[in-house]
């Protein structure tokens, strides 16, 4: 689907509506007579409703003489554009899982190490080992792509070689992680270490400082164990 029902003009939903409420396909005069409005807007709007994959055309040969007529009717399925909440769902869960007790936090870990793994096996597969600083790259590089905004640098007093903090200056999931931190953050702490190990790098990330300043959360890198 190219487009979302969320994001069309006031008058396209209307003529999505005209479609969803009929009892069978409609051509554009029967859809254009239903909204009052002349065939050409109505054409138009069930041209972009089509491109945007909510719309499906299809043609109808004549009985008899005459050219065929192209008729339009909702693509099936649930609407798309609908409000979400997964929020809530999010908040749901983590509301659930911190009831478990001590097993949460290796829940949460376990799982934050399994998609680290297979979002480095997605996003940079390599046949070699990388170097410490290649590791940091493609590391900051995953980071980013979930949204939190990070930029690697070097200690107070340390000069030279691979990177080792990261400063994440965003947080994608700041509401929950205020709410339930006790779990969402060593998600994202074995989210990174399972990605640098899948990357077989000679780091790993041994802690992570929520909020160790205002706006901003601090990995901090290590060699890895051998």
């Amino acid at each position: 689907m190219k487009g979302a029902s969320a994001r069309i003009s006031p008058r396209r939903r209307e003529v999505l509506d005209v479609l969803r409420a009929a009892s069978g396909p409609l051509g554009v005069a029967e859809a254009a007579e239903r909204l009052g409005v002349h065939p050409n807007t109505v054409r138009f709007h069930l041209e972009t409703l089509v491109e945007q994959g909510l719309v499906v055309p299809e043609v109808l040969e004549p009985c008899g003489p005459g050219r065929p007529r192209t008729v339009y009717a909702p693509r099936p399925g649930m609407d798309r554009g609908g409000t979400r909440r997964y929020q809530m769902l999010a908040r749901m869960l983590l509301g659930q899982l911190a009831t478990t007790g001590p097993d949460a936090r290796s829940t949460v870990v376990e799982a934050g190490e399994a998609w680290g793994r297979s979002l480095a096996d997605q996003s940079s597969p390599a046949s070699e080992r990388p170097t410490a600083a290649e590791s940091v790259s493609r590391l900051v590089g995953l980071l980013n792509d979930l949204g939190f905004d990070p930029a690697a640098s070097t200690s107070a007093g340390e000069e030279g070689g691979a990177p080792s903090l990261i400063r994440l200056r965003h947080c994608p999931f700041l509401e929950l992680a205020e709410e339930h931190g006790q779990l969402v953050c060593p998600l994202h702490l074995a989210l990174m270490q399972g990605a640098l190990a899948e990357m077989s790098a000679p780091l790993t990330v041994t802690d992570l400082e929520p909020f160790a300043e205002p706006d901003v959360c601090l990995a901090h890198l290590a060699p890895a164990p051998q």
